[in-house]
């Protein structure tokens, strides 16, 4: 019977150490480690990260920033606002862009967040204006349709489809391969790895967005050509920082005229 309370005694000594021992504050070291860790949000869907300017450029109408999180470095840029090293800002990261040259500052950054805008210490999000990209970039509502009036009618593609017509039966067609005709109003290099165009044939509604179609592809296309597309269709895709699109055209081959 002693020997049943002495173990049982024991056993209350160790619980209670064991839950001081929890109990006690995290070590500096710890609280080190999440002081420098970078202050990042969701909001909105949309990840931003919070750190001090260490180096800063205009260039033509933009700013670039280096911004030092705490745990790392990156590079990001936005309409043209002021700004100091020192400062701390937060950069909402809309647009990844690796590889991304500036022919402005001759300089290439292996990969670059393209903000909508950048806030200051004490600003709040509407502070600052959209602000507009730099030449070649896609908006950030990647779901609006190209700018600009609709183009002239282009015949269809013998076997093909009509661009109103993908967006119409974009739902059975899912999953399927289909070809389509038009002239390019907009092409984008080497953006999330791939290059996007925007299709137009004449058909659908401009008010409705319906008349224009995004397409993915490796290959290249010249604005104001007019190319025969063949690719995937997909419906409802979701690149986040706001690129979504009801329908796409991904993995295209182009053939140019």
């Amino acid at each position: 019977m002693k020997s049943k309370i002495i173990l049982t005694m024991i056993a209350a000594v160790i619980l209670a150490v064991t839950t001081g021992c929890a109990a006690q504050p995290a070590s500096d070291e710890t609280q080190a480690s999440q002081e420098v860790a970078p202050e990042v949000s969701h909001a909105a869907g949309l990840m931003t990260v919070t750190g001090r300017v260490v180096e800063t450029m205009d260039a033509a109408t933009y700013t670039y920033i280096r911004v030092d999180t705490g745990q790392d470095e990156l590079w990001a840029a936005a309409g043209r606002f002021e700004v100091a090293v020192g400062e701390t800002v937060t950069v909402p990261l809309d647009t990844p862009m690796e590889n991304f040259h500036s022919d402005t500052l001759d300089r290439t950054f292996p990969l670059i967040y393209f903000a909508s805008r950048v806030m200051r210490e004490g600003e709040t999000e509407t502070a600052q204006a959209a602000s507009a990209m730099p030449a070649g970039h896609p908006p950030i509502t990647g779901a609006a349709p190209a700018a600009g009036s609709a183009v002239e009618p282009v015949e269809a593609a013998e076997g093909g489809m009509t661009v109103a017509a993908i967006w119409d039966d974009r739902s059975k067609l899912s999953g399927s391969t289909v070809t389509v005709r038009g002239r390019v109003v907009k092409f984008n290099a080497g953006i999330l790895g791939r290059n996007w165009l925007h299709l137009q044939d004449g058909t659908g509604d401009a008010g409705q967005g319906t008349h224009d179609l995004t397409v993915t592809t490796d290959a290249a296309a010249a604005v104001g050509a007019v190319v025969t597309v063949t690719g995937n269709v997909v419906v409802d895709q979701d690149f986040g920082a706001g690129y979504t699109y009801p329908v796409l055209v991904e993995n295209a081959t182009i053939v140019s005229e």
